[in-house]
């Protein structure tokens, strides 16, 4: 058994475990840990706890510190510099005559890598836009293309329900979801009626599919 914390870095993002050490952590702590990404600064969504060795990915990194008020600034600061730095990205998108819809950027804690986050139609050749922002700001310069679900869950909004978009409030990851799940539930077929924001099916549809499921067995 391995004791770990679960610790996000995003609101409503996927959960990662990182090894405590010494540290007694509770829900809403703060931490600075190393990820792939780099040194970042998360929030403990799980306290301290005993996994099996199949639920966790080796080698199991160790928290770093826990984050003080400092840390708080700088993550606030970071922030500040990634709204800044669209204007930027949108002006040498233009220079550059890409068709890129910028959705958010972000620096890691470290300052040592900026990422921006666009979606596209198709695949997009930013060789060149990359080396012009990477000589603006100074740092390393990552390009993710993401899909329209993800566009949703960085943005955010209301869903039809009159609720926060699941996606973008507390669901870590996304469930495949199926026509069929819609049909299990005598739903209406209209695409209107079971599409998200993101004009894909509604996450909802798998929340309570199994039920529908189990319910057609006994009958």
């Amino acid at each position: 058994m391995y004791t770990v914390i679960g610790v996000r870095f995003k609101t409503a993002g996927k959960i990662y475990y990182f090894d405590p050490g010494e540290w007694e952590m509770i829900r809403g702590d703060h931490v600075v840990v190393e990820t792939a990404r780099g040194v970042e600064y998360g929030e403990v969504v799980l306290a301290n706890r005993e996994v099996s060795p199949e639920d966790v990915v080796l080698p199991l990194k160790q928290v770093m510190r826990k984050a003080n008020s400092e840390d708080a600034e700088v993550v606030e600061a970071n922030h500040v510099k990634a709204v800044e730095a669209k204007s930027i990205y949108r002006q040498k998108v233009e220079l550059h005559a890409l068709e890129m819809k910028l959705v958010d950027a972000e620096y890691t804690f470290d300052l040592n890598k900026l990422i921006f986050y666009f979606t596209a139609d198709g695949r997009v050749d930013f060789r060149e836009l990359v080396r012009d922002l990477a000589s603006v700001f100074r740092v390393r310069i990552e390009l993710r293309q993401i899909g329209v679900r993800d566009e949703a869950k960085l943005l955010g909004g209301i869903g039809p329900c009159g609720r926060l978009l699941c996606c973008s409030s507390w669901m870590g990851e996304f469930d495949p979801v199926s026509i069929r799940m819609a049909k299990d539930q005598s739903l209406s077929l209209n695409p209107a009626k079971i599409s998200g924001l993101c004009g894909r099916l509604m996450c909802c549809l798998k929340f309570e599919n199994e039920s529908y499921q189990d319910q057609a067995v006994w009958v």
